[in-house]
């Protein structure tokens, strides 16, 4: 088993490298590799935002929000 779920095998989630992260704040910015730039929160990791630091490789899904494009379902690889 892969350890990804059918959805996940549907297709290839995103993937950058975190930015920035604002702890006190709790959001950073992920610089995706196609050169895009995706702010998330906190709440759209899965669980580890206190663990994540800048540089770090990671997967996430893209969501619209009021403010544009952010991402969700942040994971590190």
């Amino acid at each position: 088993m892969s350890g990804l779920s059918s959805r996940e095998m549907e297709y290839e989630m995103p993937t950058g490298t975190i930015k920035k992260i604002v702890s006190e704040r709790g959001f950073g910015f992920i610089a995706a590799e196609d050169g895009k730039e995706f702010f998330f929160h906190k709440s759209g990791t899965d669980g580890n935002f206190d663990a994540l630091m800048g540089g770090e490789k990671v997967a996430f899904e893209i969501e619209t929000s009021p403010k544009g494009p952010r991402a969700r379902s942040v994971r590190t690889l």
